[in-house]
């Protein structure tokens, strides 16, 4: 079974229910369960300068503290081992950079659907970690 899961999260309905649906996974693991969960916030140009480049950089890790809180309240009383991290850049970089660092063996994360050709199933994001995952990855609608 799966030890060390990554819960890729952004606030949105799926992931809201991708949340939901590794609550209910790790109840059924036999062995204890390692929980990551990860919010990724889009990168801050770099010509923006001070004083503007700081005020962005914590409005930025405010918001991503917000919705990190706001998956915590999703998984409620899971029983795993639960870390936390917000990194900066593109949400599906992230997620494929902390699965392979941390050797996650799941990732669970919820899917969009976006008007483009490249996200007419998924999102866009979902989509690059499902293609470059080192492990396998559960996509939530």
């Amino acid at each position: 079974m799966f030890q060390n899961v990554l819960l890729a999260f952004d606030g949105s309905e799926p992931a809201r229910r991708a949340a939901q649906m590794v609550a209910g996974l790790v109840r059924f693991c036999p062995s204890p369960v390692v929980l990551r969960v990860v919010v990724a916030y889009d990168p801050i140009p770099s010509y923006l300068g001070e004083p503007q480049l700081q005020s962005v950089i914590d409005e930025r890790i405010a918001e991503a503290e917000t919705v990190l809180r706001q998956a915590l309240d999703v998984l409620g009383e899971t029983p795993a081992d639960i870390h936390t991290e917000i990194l900066e850049g593109p949400a599906a970089d992230a997620i494929l950079r902390v699965a392979q660092t941390r050797g996650n063996d799941l990732i669970v994360m919820g899917s969009r659907g976006l008007g483009q050709i490249t996200g007419l199933l998924l999102g866009s994001q979902s989509q690059k970690v499902l293609n470059h995952a080192p492990c396998p990855v559960l996509v939530v609608r």
